[in-house]
């Protein structure tokens, strides 16, 4: 009975293909070498039998044979080493074609994951107990809405906190960090971009000092019963968890993965560094995926080998447009 729990990676049975190629060449180097070894033993057998007149006759015709057979190990080395190109190029081409695949997989998941999150803030902005914040009349009004907030926090586990902003960006609910309370967020980008755009706004990866951790903002309008904007709904999302995709991408041993941003900047990897201050912008691959390319792959040469990159760029999923990242994968052949 198959193991069910087994999971084959196919990069490592193209690596070992690729290796076992690697031997048959060398094995076909050695008959190479063994061959015109022959075929020069032959043409000194050749020398001594003329040399030796009518007694190396019988000489001569064993050197003839000799020849031949050096001749015909020569061509069918030849034939052999050409099949095995070809196999190593079909197997570089199978990788290749994989890791696209899996760049592709892995920026779908993380567009159908983010859009899931764009959906918590709309459905949340639409609460009786958020859109109570703006009420003047209920006295206790904060307090019920931090602990829905904080409720939410701890349900969902994605989000690093949750806010209620009024109209002008002054916080006046948050799940996690009440001492946000009455501050103004108005002069921050991702306030601006939701004000700006007068519906649910993503901003791009950065680095929170208050939550110390990088997040994504989702932004939406408050609006009360005649569709007037009330104020603002903002989530920040744990980053850590897109680490869960990235993780289960299936990679070869000398393979990486890489989620860039619409400027080339690194925001997720598995080695967890040079997020937001390694750039990629320099590959080809990336300038494909990053100028919307949907899917590919190529080879690249650079001072450890050649490398193979599969790349996509993302769909966006339902109402979510997606942020115009991308997802590298690398492989060193």
């Amino acid at each position: 009975m198959a193991n069910e729990n087994l999971v084959i990676d196919t990069s490592i049975l193209l690596s070992e293909l690729k290796e076992a190629n690697q031997e048959m060449s060398q094995v076909i180097e050695s008959i190479r070498q063994i061959a015109q070894h022959t075929n020069l033993l032959s043409l000194n057998s050749a020398i001594e039998a003329a040399r030796a007149g009518e007694a190396g006759r019988g000489f001569s015709v064993v050197a003839d044979e000799i020849k031949k057979l050096a001749t015909r190990s020569l061509t069918s080395t030849k034939e052999s080493t050409t099949i095995i190109e070809n196999i190593q190029s079909k197997a570089n081409e199978v990788m290749a074609v994989r890791m696209a695949d899996v760049a592709y997989d892995t920026i779908d998941k993380i567009d159908r994951n983010l859009f899931e999150r764009n959906c918590d803030a709309q459905a949340w902005a639409g609460f009786d107990k958020v859109k109570n914040c703006f009420c003047p009349t209920i006295a206790d009004r904060t307090s019920v809405a931090n602990t829905l907030l904080k409720k939410l926090v701890d349900i969902y586990e994605v989000y690093n906190d949750l806010y209620v902003l009024d109209a002008e960006g002054i916080i006046l609910a948050a799940g996690v960090h009440h001492e946000l309370i009455g501050q103004s967020m108005a002069d921050r980008d991702w306030f601006k971009a939701a004000k700006a755009e007068n519906a649910i706004s993503v901003s791009d990866l950065y680095y929170s000092s208050i939550g110390k951790s990088h997040t994504v903002a989702y932004t939406c309008p408050i609006r009360g019963d005649d569709t007037q904007i009330l104020g603002y709904f903002s989530t920040r999302f744990n980053w850590n968890f897109i680490y869960d995709i990235i993780d289960s991408a299936r990679i070869g041993k000398n393979g990486d993965i890489f989620i860039i941003n619409s400027a080339g900047y690194v925001i997720a990897c598995r080695t967890r560094k040079g997020i937001l201050t390694e750039n990629l912008r320099h590959l080809k691959a990336a300038q494909l995926a990053i100028n919307g390319e949907t899917y590919g792959y190529l080879f690249e040469n650079d001072t450890m080998g050649t490398k193979i990159y599969g790349y996509a760029h993302t769909r966006g999923y339902n109402a979510y447009r997606g942020k115009n990242w991308s997802a590298l994968v690398s492989e060193t052949l």
